[in-house]
């Protein structure tokens, strides 16, 4: 009985050991920067703290202009999901991205670069705006957002957009991953 004991726990003590490496290597896997385009890299001096899946619209309204009738960018309306699928942030005009804790963060355009004509471009935008929310500050203090790996959102086809339709709104589904980043040592 000793023998099967001794060899049992050495046994467990292996699987909580393969366990916890596994564990480790997903913590290093959470944290690894994506590779983006040179434009929208974000400053030496800041860190990744949260990275987020939006499965989303992008809202268009058909303007009148001296030119003719076009297209005009509203707002993004998007729930953005923890890599377990649970919502953490909600996201809308300003643009604004609220955390569930109530914390938010407003963005500053940067720079757009567009990697794929058949999506909204990548961006860079940093933080104009934070403030803690009543239950936390998982936001607070954020210094820029990435928003990268877009599929979809661009406006509709310009003839779409005419006499008969100003005034028409259109939501475009898109999917993105947003990136959240603060200055070292704050994260």
């Amino acid at each position: 009985m000793r023998r099967f004991n001794r060899h049992g726990r050495l046994l467990a003590a292996g699987i909580v050991a393969v366990a916890a490496a596994g564990s480790l290597a997903q913590s290093a896997e959470a944290k690894r920067v994506p590779a983006v385009p040179g434009d929208v890299k974000v400053a030496a001096g800041n860190t990744m703290f949260l990275i987020a899946n939006a499965v989303g619209v992008q809202i268009y309204s058909c303007n009148a202009t001296a030119a003719g009738p076009t297209w005009g960018f509203v707002a993004p309306r998007a729930d953005l999901f923890d890599k377990h699928g649970k919502l953490v942030i909600k996201h809308f005009g300003g643009p604004t991205w609220q955390f569930t804790d109530g914390s938010s963060v407003v963005g500053r355009l940067v720079k757009p670069v567009t990697v794929d004509p058949t999506a909204i471009p990548w961006l860079l935008l940093e933080g104009a705006t934070t403030s803690a929310g009543p239950d936390g500050d998982r936001l607070a203090g954020t210094t820029f957002i990435q928003r990268i790996a877009t599929v979809g959102g661009i406006a509709p086809a310009a003839a779409l957009c005419n006499a008969a339709t100003v005034g028409a709104r259109v939501e475009v589904p898109y999917t993105a991953d947003y990136t959240f980043w603060k200055k070292k040592g704050k994260a």
